[in-house]
């Protein structure tokens, strides 16, 4: 059966992230607490250091297949900036969710709410590329990439006291 190359590489990026998602989630302990590590994997068990399992993978997945693959999908920068977006904001929206429904976490349901997040993150950013209709957008998702990729940095060691930064 023929798979296109943006399908298949698009899998292929699910994978990636799913798998170094998973095992950043250990690193940051794994590496004896090292400062570096904490800054791009989770320090504690609040939301907020989770939804880094999605964003800084699919950031490097993403830099990678944009500069192999731009002159062929032309919209594809667009398409991953937006997808990285949606993919790490459904992290605390589908946790806060379905805790609200539940009135209780479960280990099993938090990580559905990880592949769910990164699948959809992929799906959209594979129809983005196909449709260039997040292509208007260009600059606005990456300043927002942007923006949320220092508030990880800063928010890693200095958390607001708010829920969303709460273990």
């Amino acid at each position: 059966m023929y798979m296109d190359k943006l399908k298949r590489d698009t899998i292929i990026g699910l994978l990636f992230v799913l798998i170094t998602g998973t095992l950043a989630h250990f690193l940051y302990g794994w590496t004896g607490k090292n400062i570096v590590a904490g800054l791009f994997t989770p320090v504690n068990e609040s939301v907020w250091e989770h939804m880094k399992l999605i964003f800084f993978p699919m950031l490097l997945f993403s830099s990678v297949a944009i500069f192999l693959l731009k002159n062929q999908y032309p919209c594809i920068s667009s398409a991953f900036y937006i997808g990285i977006l949606i993919g790490t904001a459904l992290i605390p929206i589908l946790f806060y969710a379905y805790t609200a429904i539940l009135n209780t976490n479960y280990l099993f349901l938090d990580i559905a709410v990880f592949f769910i997040s990164a699948a959809l993150a992929f799906f959209v950013s594979y129809k983005l590329t196909l449709s260039c209709k997040g292509k208007p957008y260009t600059l606005l998702s990456l300043l927002l990439v942007g923006v949320l990729f220092a508030c990880f940095l800063i928010f890693t060691y200095q958390p607001p006291n708010v829920p969303l930064f709460l273990e």
